[in-house]
């Protein structure tokens, strides 16, 4: 969750109220306006208050044009009420809602099929509120397996955890709370990603496992998967460590079961341990969701289970909070019904196609170079093209936004600092047309970006909202 700063006392102005509004007073029919930063006096009836929300959440961007998030911006009317009808419900509660208990097990129990666990029933999983809590967790358990096999020398020993330098900011979070230290792989030239054999030569003894990422967030790429667990595996010829991976599926995880069904990165895999996804990226459902799922008990240490009564029953669990709303479980249970195997291979063909045709046509303007394709994740990630030195990516998400749409611009992580790039996320929803609508504004905007002078942009860090 960001981090919020008090107000200032300068800023005391209270909310705006239209006068249409009012019914509180019987003489004047009118409010008194109040604050921002402070609790009112006393109660504001409801249709002022709906009002006043309302008015200042519409000067948000329209989720539907936010090519910068992964995160689902559109449902079926259907799988909307169900929600409504569950938001009421704390999905910790077992014992009181066992139907929705029982949704989250058959949730987890179909992705252990999807992901070809060698035996689903064996699987151990649960849904989390997003991938980022889903690898906090993933994390714990790498964690709590290495300190139980070195027990003579853990708390002494410092566990380190190999990952490519381009993971999600979840990874780094774990590693600062947990207190393990981050061993990352660096980028180099056009290789975007881990290396497998440059992360297993990062591993030692005191290493709890590697982190996979299928689907990068800079650029949509895949990690290679299998590759990594076969380094790792000479690695344990050569000198007895074994050492488990973790497969970070935030996106590709229900990406590639559909799309790429011969590529192995999962529970084939005998090396990795545990496989997380979010239920509100690729999963089709509103945030937030996440799932986390281990191969078996022996990859989630039993002592990290909870049980506790006082709600009544016996109710395992294993999460960082404890209560949360049970209607997205309820929605990611409804999605997948819904589309079944077909649906979701259906879906997620069409966003790879609209991607693929979006980066050609892209790079067919001969402004921009193509860093991917959209033909794994559906992302592409793109930069200025040599020669280019008018305007910069910062100026093209700039000048983007003033037409509602929001491309984030960024800078790659070392050792390719020197590389600025645009990404673009299709969706769900974001249609051909849509896409259309995308490069008739991009294709406007070129003629005057070509006649500036150079970049306007001078502090890159704050070109733009967006932040890996």
């Amino acid at each position: 969750m960001p981090l919020h700063k008090g107000h200032a006392e300068s800023d005391e102005r209270p909310l705006s109220v239209n006068p249409f509004y009012g019914e509180a007073d019987p003489v004047s029919g009118m409010i008194e306006a109040p604050p921002k930063h402070r609790l009112p006096d006393g109660p504001t009836p409801p249709s002022a208050a709906y009002q006043l929300v309302h008015d200042e959440l519409m000067l948000d961007g329209n989720s539907r044009l936010n090519l910068a998030t992964f995160v689902t911006t559109w449902m079926e009317p259907q799988a909307g009420i169900l929600m409504a009808e569950c938001r009421d419900k704390n999905m910790i509660d077992k014992d009181e809602y066992p139907r929705t208990a029982e949704l989250e097990r058959r949730c987890v129990a179909m992705l252990a099929d999807l992901w070809n666990a060698p035996d689903p029933s064996a699987v151990v999983g649960c849904s989390t509120t997003g991938s980022s809590e889903a690898c906090m967790l993933a994390g714990m358990a790498l964690k709590r397996r290495w300190a139980q096999r070195n027990a003579d020398r853990y708390p002494g020993a410092r566990p380190n955890l190999v990952m490519g330098v381009n993971v999600q900011v979840c990874w780094e979070k774990f590693c600062n709370f947990w207190e393990v230290e981050a061993r990352l792989v660096p980028m180099e030239g056009e290789r975007f990603h881990l290396d497998p054999q440059a992360a297993a030569e990062l591993c030692d003894e005191n290493t709890i496992g590697v982190v996979g990422i299928l689907g990068s967030t800079f650029d949509g790429s895949y990690e290679p998967i299998a590759d990594l667990c076969a380094a790792l595996d000479a690695l344990q010829e050569r000198t007895g460590l074994d050492v488990p991976v973790h497969v970070d599926g935030a996106s590709g995880a229900m990406i590639a079961p559909f799309l790429d069904e011969d590529l192995v990165w999962d529970f084939r895999l005998a090396r990795v341990t545990s496989i997380n996804t979010s239920g509100h990226k690729y999963g089709l459902v509103y945030p937030g969701v996440g799932w986390a799922l281990w191969r078996d008990k022996e990859a989630l240490p039993e002592e990290l289970v909870f049980r506790v009564n006082y709600l009544g029953g016996d109710m395992p669990t294993f999460a960082l909070n404890f209560s949360r709303p049970g209607a997205q479980v309820v929605a990611q249970y409804y999605t997948l019904l819904r589309l079944g195997r077909s649906g979701y291979r259906a879906v997620q063909q069409t966003t790879r196609d609209v991607a693929r045709s979006m980066a050609d046509r892209v790079e067919a303007l001969g402004d921009f170079r193509l860093l991917t394709r959209g033909d794994e994740l559906p992302v592409f990630a793109f930069t200025t093209a040599p020669g280019v030195d008018s305007y910069d990516v910062f100026d093209v998400s700039r000048r983007l936004r003033e037409s509602g749409w929001l491309v984030p611009a960024y800078t790659f992580p070392p050792h390719r600092e020197d590389l600025s790039v645009l990404r673009v996320v299709c969706r769900n929803g974001f249609s051909e047309d849509l896409a259309d609508l995308f490069l008739e504004d991009l294709s406007r905007l070129l003629p005057e970006l070509r006649r500036q002078s150079g970049p306007h942009t001078r502090d890159k860090s704050a070109a733009t909202g967006f932040h890996h």
